[in-house]
């Protein structure tokens, strides 16, 4: 006797619906990059018609290449294990992954791919005070040039950001075209209170603006320049005592000469970048050293033409040694990057600028009524009763003579 049935396959050898299959070692570790990327605890891989028949010595060379160059992997992964099971027409993988990430921080990956965009997302990060970031991008930089980023970004931006972080820096994988930079940002103080003095120092900036006076760009920086004298102190002892720039000093930050009244030179240079961007005036902080000492600065263009302003060093000095000086000028005591400044060889001077303040008060005075004409003077004892000797409204006692407090 002869009988013949369709074949029902078994759960043994059906392919399971809804399962990653793959057939060539490429997609086999795309597969469980995507496990990683989803930040998946783990998941099941089913092989069918397989290029080689090792499947096992795929899933942990796949493994170890996602854990040792892939930047996510290396940035988020602590271990992958898969095991690899030959059931009939096909293999099954199941894959279990231990992550030293969260998925918080996964997903707050930012992709970057020119340094413009880099930059623009540092000055949103250092602005909101965060203390990491995480980027991925092709860029090729290095630690260093992350770091000058930062620094750049605040010297920049005092205005947004009250203080320079101390900054840690991880690249994934060292070298390579797809890399994830790590930012670890170290800040003076919780970012709460940093955004509230931020809110601060604008209202001081605000008030300061306010008392910016002059028609021409260089009275109005003069007049700020005065203001900052006039309010703040300059903190000698301080200045003695810091040994680099950006220190995480109060006295070395705008909010310390606004806000405080007392900095350093770097401080008066943060205000002062602070006051001139806030009225659209081409000012910038320059980095350097006065008599071997850490100093700072500013360096200002007036009608196309840059020039120093030391505001720490006019409040010891005066405003004539060093309000609108030129390279030359400065060169004697001072020591900066000649290569990252524009060379300041400008023609106008401090007395210039007094004297155009002086001809406008003069030609803005209002005019005295005309005087009637003259007419003989009375003698004593027609119409008045003065002494001889004594003029109307001269201060005296009464006996024709001056008093002593108005000699």
């Amino acid at each position: 006797m002869y009988s013949e049935s369709p074949h029902e396959f078994s759960p043994l050898d059906r392919l399971p619906e809804e399962q990653i299959e793959v057939s060539n070692y490429q997609d086999l570790k795309a597969a469980i990059l995507g496990f990683v990327l989803e930040r998946e605890t783990g998941g099941r891989i089913i092989v069918s018609n397989y290029e080689n028949e090792d499947v096992q010595a795929d899933v942990d060379r796949a493994n170890y290449e996602i854990k040792t160059y892939h930047p996510v992997g290396i940035f988020a992964v602590s271990d992958i294990i898969g095991q690899a099971t030959r059931i009939v027409a096909f293999s099954q993988i199941d894959i279990t992954i231990e992550y030293k990430r969260t998925k918080q921080q996964m997903n707050s990956i930012i992709y970057v791919e020119s340094e413009q965009q880099l930059r623009t997302e540092l000055l949103g990060i250092m602005s909101d005070y965060r203390d990491e970031a995480v980027f991925r991008t092709s860029l090729q930089i290095s630690e260093q040039d992350i770091i000058r980023y930062i620094v750049e970004t605040y010297y920049q931006n005092p205005r947004l950001i009250i203080m320079l972080p101390i900054v840690a820096v991880e690249i994934y994988p060292v070298v390579g075209f797809d890399r994830i930079i790590e930012l670890s940002l170290g800040l003076f103080e919780p970012a709460r209170i940093s955004r509230s003095r931020t809110e601060i120092l604008s209202s001081y900036l605000e008030s300061n603006i306010d008392l910016a006076i002059g028609d021409s760009d260089a009275e109005k920086m003069l007049s700020m320049v005065n203001n900052l004298i006039s309010f703040s102190n300059f903190d000698e002892s301080t200045a003695s005592l810091i040994s680099e720039h950006g220190a995480q000093n109060w006295a070395a930050t705008a909010s310390g000469a606004l806000v405080n009244a007392s900095a350093i030179g770097e401080g008066y240079a943060m205000a002062f970048k602070a006051l001139c961007d806030a009225l659209m005036l081409d000012c910038r902080v320059v980095l350097g050293f006065f008599d071997g000492r850490f100093h700072a600065w500013n360096m200002v263009s007036l009608d196309g033409e840059f020039y120093h302003i030391d505001i720490a060093m006019s409040d010891v000095y005066g405003l004539e040694s060093h309000f609108l000086k030129t390279d030359a000028d400065f060169m004697e005591r001072y020591v900066w990057d000649f290569e990252s400044t524009p060379d300041a060889k400008g023609t106008l001077k401090y007395e210039d600028i007094v004297d155009m303040e002086n001809t406008e008060d003069t030609a803005t005075a209002v005019e005295e009524p005309e005087s009637p004409p003259l007419t003989p003077p009375e003698e004593p004892g027609e119409g008045t009763t003065e002494e001889p000797g004594q003029t109307i409204g001269e201060p005296g006692d009464g006996d024709g003579q001056p008093d002593e407090a108005a000699i």
